[in-house]
């Protein structure tokens, strides 16, 4: 134990065990229909992938992104990888995604056997570089997988520009970004199609779940039918497509219903406590994730940057002994041993990943416990 770590612990007022979490750096909001609208679920024994919750949370999650169509699936991550195969793309194609993002973004496009290629971020937003893409492009580029990070919308002007140039597809990974906007208009609704991640970490949950939005009625029948085991849509029990069982339970619909009809309420409270971390740490070396012009970001995580790469972990180590959970940013994809077989540098992406930090974002948090998070910060920078 360092020297300033003894002195703050013995500084507590409180009896607290240090080496237990007091403020989590995640944790869902049950706190509306949920149990009611499952318990209903049981009652009629509809629990599987029929049900009144299932069309229901499909039709108004469709209205809330501004799409037309709306399906739902057991995952985010599947939800990627039903966008790719309705798509049609496969062995032989690019996709652009950037390196800055969870690798659940690209892993998708090594299962559909084509080849991610990755680009660099912007130093402000963090968000994909739209000059990085249009130097990627090539001629067997055929997507790009766009990724709302931590709830900060990217440059959709600039990004549908170079797609409409090179007749691209565009997919938009919203998973972090429920609810963001960019020039007023709601992710998920840029692209030819929108995924989103119900995980039990996200801004809403089902405990594991996706959505696949799109507008494009011939989309939406196939991302349809490849999600229910490929079955032929007007012979019963006839699968004329390789499909797979990518469908959500109505009890997974049923809780997702409850948290979209709080969802506005989740959104609000969550930018208001990154307005409370960024007020009470303004004066310290810490440089945040912040709203940039033109978006309305949902922070999803409350995410910051710290001087030095060398001083992120000592930060994080200090914060858990004082029970306040954080998470890293996310490691640049390119640098998993599993894509590192072509060497290239991200320099942007390099460095938000050593100095990137998440601090606890729940909406369940008071302004005191915000306080005293960031209590704990202030006595590490000062001592």
């Amino acid at each position: 134990m360092t020297e300033i770590e003894s002195e703050v612990l013995m500084d507590k007022s409180d009896d607290r065990n240090p080496a237990k979490i007091k403020y989590p750096v995640y944790q869902p909001s049950l706190t509306g229909n949920e149990k009611k609208y499952v318990d209903e679920c049981l009652d009629s024994t509809w629990i599987s992938s029929k049900g009144k919750f299932i069309g229901k949370f499909e039709d108004d999650f469709a209205k809330f992104i501004g799409v037309d169509y709306a399906t739902s699936v057991c995952n985010g991550t599947v939800a990627v990888h039903l966008a790719l195969v309705a798509l049609g793309i496969g062995a032989g194609d690019e996709v652009i995604v950037p390196t800055f993002t969870y690798i659940a973004s690209a892993n998708p496009v090594l299962v559909v056997n084509a080849k991610p290629v990755f680009v660099d971020s912007l130093p402000d937003t963090w968000q994909m570089d739209p000059k990085d893409i249009e130097a990627k492009i090539t001629d067997k580029t055929k997507a790009i997988v766009v990724v709302h990070l931590y709830g900060h919308p990217c440059d959709m002007d600039a990004i549908m520009a170079i797609a409409k140039k090179h007749n691209l597809y565009v997919i938009e990974d919203c998973a972090e970004a429920i609810g963001s906007k960019y020039k007023g208009q709601t992710v998920g609704s840029f692209g030819d199609i929108g995924c989103f991640s119900f995980f039990g970490n996200k801004t809403m949950t089902c405990g594991e779940g996706g959505m696949v939005v799109t507008s494009d009625a011939m989309l939406a029948d196939r991302l349809r039918r490849y999600k229910n085991q490929g079955n032929a849509k007007y012979r019963e029990y006839w699968n004329d497509i390789l499909g797979f069982n990518y469908r959500m339970t109505n009890i997974q619909a049923a809780i997702g219903l409850a948290q979209l009809e709080q969802v506005e309420g989740f959104i609000e409270k969550k930018r208001q406590i990154a307005n409370w971390y960024m007020e009470e740490l303004k004066d310290y070396p810490l440089v945040f994730n912040k709203e940039t012009k033109d978006v309305f970001h949902t922070y999803w995580m409350v995410s910051c940057l710290v001087e030095k790469a060398d001083m992120r972990d000592s930060l994080r180590e200090f914060l858990k002994l004082n029970g306040v959970e954080t998470r890293p940013t996310f490691y640049p994809i390119h640098t998993m041993p599993v894509y590192v077989h072509e060497f290239s540098k991200h320099k942007v992406a390099e460095d938000i990943a050593l100095r990137g930090m998440n601090l606890p974002s729940y909406p369940a948090l008071t302004h005191e416990d915000v306080k005293n998070i960031c209590n704990v910060i202030k006595q590490y920078f000062e001592k």
